[in-house]
Parts: structure tokens; sequence; C-alpha cells
């Protein structure tokens, strides 16, 4: 790793910014880029203070994609990814008789903790957002894009397949038939296209972007429960996936009884009934958040009908 940061991570009243900083390499993604961006996600998981996250890029692109001409031979770029030594333990496997060894998808580590995150996150699209540009956005709570963007899954164009977890996300995201079509041509579209698609919330001029994502920001961290919104989160990401609405009853039913009783829900219900804004103080590591997503699995609960 070199010695500057590939991310920039500041907080500032509630709402901590991660923000792509390879402005000179159109924040292209490498390794530095993927092992920082894991970590930056760990600090604000772990920081009560931070309500918000808003992830976005420096200069003028979002994320290029991946930084192909790191080799000394691009047409060898993944070749040395995945020979590669200096990188955390447990991201290389054997394979025998290939020659090389597997290496976990470094995008696909970065979208499972952001999709782990206890905390909502909002991309600030500033710009081009190509490859992992695009699909780590994907497991982000909103997405808000510059009207100058160009977005682009464009792997079958480089005899690739998708990945950072885009083959889950993005037809959960925009559909099937819209990610069908978009991964199998592999071509470039615009603002205007993403927002029609599902793709984005909206579209706005490039330096209005951060603006606009700081204000949803705002409306999140000033008015609601922290521990509510990150309870929200889980559940809806998680029921997406669910075979039966029962199971998504079975989360709600405890969820719903734990927090009724909380000291938050206690100073909901005054600040309406006294026609003010609440202010509220359960912290999201105190909660035991895991311990409710966990709860509503066990056979034990078991709603009547």
């Amino acid at each position: 790793m070199t010695d500057r940061s590939h991310v920039d991570y500041r907080v500032e009243d509630g709402i901590a910014f991660v923000t792509l900083d390879r402005p000179g390499r159109l924040n292209a993604f490498d390794d530095q880029m993927e092992q920082e961006l894991v970590e930056v996600f760990d600090r604000s998981d772990a920081d009560d203070d931070v309500k918000v996250v808003i992830l976005t890029g420096a200069g003028r692109a979002f994320c290029a994609g991946a930084d192909l001409v790191a080799a000394d031979d691009p047409r060898d770029s993944f070749r040395d990814w995945r020979s590669a030594t200096d990188i955390p333990d447990g991201l290389i496997f054997d394979s025998p008789g290939d020659g090389l060894p597997l290496r976990r998808d470094g995008g696909g580590r970065v979208v499972m903790r952001i999709f782990e995150s206890i905390k909502p996150i909002i991309s600030a699209i500033n710009g081009h957002a190509v490859g992992v540009g695009s699909t780590m956005t994907l497991p982000t709570d909103i997405r808000i894009a510059s009207d100058t963007a160009k977005f682009a899954f464009p792997f079958t164009r480089r005899a690739f397949v998708p990945e950072s977890c885009s083959s889950w996300f993005l037809p959960r995201v925009v559909g099937p038939q819209q990610a069908l079509e978009w991964m199998l041509t592999g071509r470039t579209f615009d603002a205007a296209e993403a927002l029609a698609g599902g793709l984005v919330r909206s579209v706005h001029p490039a330096d209005e972007v951060l603006d606009v994502a700081r204000r949803l920001a705002r409306e999140i961290a000033d008015n609601t429960s922290a521990v509510s919104v990150s309870l929200s989160r889980a559940m809806l990401w998680r029921m997406m996936t669910a075979a039966h609405p029962m199971q998504a009853h079975q989360l709600e039913t405890l969820a719903f009884n734990i927090r009724g009783v909380s000291e938050d829900a206690q100073e909901g219900i005054e600040a309406f009934l006294e026609k003010r804004t609440p202010e509220f103080r359960d912290a999201v590591s105190d909660a035991g958040i895991d311990r409710i997503l966990r709860g509503w699995e066990q056979p034990e609960f078991v709603p009547p009908n």
C-alpha cells in the first residue's frame, strides 16, 4: 500500500463522509481502496455519533472501475491480482491444478461490508460510475446521481462476469429484465436512463449532488431514532429473500415489541403529543440489534395464525 490514503473519512455533525480519493486516477478501485473501504465502514458502525453515511468520489468521477493499468502489462492485471501476496490473510485459497490461487472478489468484500452496515448509506454519485464503480453502490440504501454521470456494467465486453455480488443485488434493485439488459449488453448509459430504470433515486447538476445527499442525510439524522433506522434497514434488506410474509410477521412482531417499550419510543410518543421534534438518545451499539435479527428465527417464536 502507498502512504497516501485512497479513501478519505470525516464526520460532520452526525454524518460520515466516505470519499473515494484517487482523483488523478478517476478513483479507480485497487487493493488499497478495497481494504480502506472495509475499514472505514467498521469505523462508522463503531461510532454512535454517526447517524448516516454518505459515499461519494473526489474530483470529476465517482469511480472509473478497477485499476487495470496498475500492472506492467495491463493484460496481466488479473493474473497479478490473483497471485498478490501483500493482502490481508484469508483472502487467497489454493486451487489445485490451476497454476494460480483463487482470490476473493475485492468488490464483493466491500459490498458485503456495506450490506452488513448498521448505519444507513447514501451514494452521492458525482460522476462516472463504471464496473465496480456502479456495483459497489447497489447495497447502499439511496443513490443520487449527477446529470453528467455515465454508468456501465461492462463485464461481458471484457470477457468477465458480474462481480461485487451484483448478480444478487442488481435484479433486486431494478428488476430482472433491466438487470439482464444492462449486464448482457455491457453498454454505457446515462443518468437519465439510470433514473428511468430505477438504479438511482434522483438526478441533479453535478455541483448539487452532494448537497442533495447531505439534506437527505440530515432528514434522517435529525428526525429519526438511530436504532429504529438501523433495524428498519436490516429488516428490509433481509426480507427481500424471505420465503413467506410470515417471516416478516415474525421479525416485525419481535422488533415492534422490543422497540415499543424503549426510551426512544416513549420520547417519540411524547414529542408527537407535544408537537415538537423528538430527541432520541438510544445508542445503536447498546440496542442488541443482532440479537433481535437472530431472535425471530428461533423455533419457539411462532406467532399464532
